[in-house]
């Protein structure tokens, strides 16, 4: 029986054709690592968070969960973005709460590029943010794969 995801991206990027989040859901990268490469996983929703402040939150994984989702995802999207998502960790806990639903926050390994502006500007120094990339915070050389 396939392990069934759903995945919510951050609205600025609406558009977000899912290359890099399927990539790594293939290669178990990033937030997929906590899947074991020879588990069967099954994309079962993607959507948008709707838009600030989230009003997809409230119904896009309600819509997961009747077609299987037994884990959330919240885009690596949200975390490199500028700014990065402020509701992120609401989003997580208003999910996991209101659906009693597993949601990870990240999808695809962070891109160099984007890793090299946020540490430069200190976004993610505080205990939180540290703890919020760590999912996506894979070495320099899978970052570069991720440009």
């Amino acid at each position: 029986m396939p392990k069934k995801i759903g995945i919510i991206i951050c609205h600025r990027y609406h558009n977000c054709a899912g290359g890099k989040c399927f990539r790594s859901l293939k290669n178990r990268e990033g937030a997929f690592s906590i899947y074991d490469k020879d588990e069967d996983v099954e994309l079962v929703g993607y959507t948008s968070c709707g838009g600030c402040p989230g009003g997809n939150i409230e119904y896009a994984p309600e819509e997961m969960i009747k077609n299987g989702a037994e884990v959330i995802h919240l885009a690596t999207g949200m975390v490199v973005g500028y700014p990065p998502c402020t509701r992120i960790s609401q989003f997580r806990d208003f999910i996991k709460r209101r659906y009693d639903v597993d949601v990870i926050i990240g999808t695809h390994p962070i891109p160099q590029k984007y890793h090299i502006v946020h540490t430069k500007l200190g976004t993610w120094d505080s205990p939180k943010w540290k703890g919020l990339i760590q999912p996506t915070l894979a070495d320099e050389e899978v970052r570069l794969a991720y440009d």
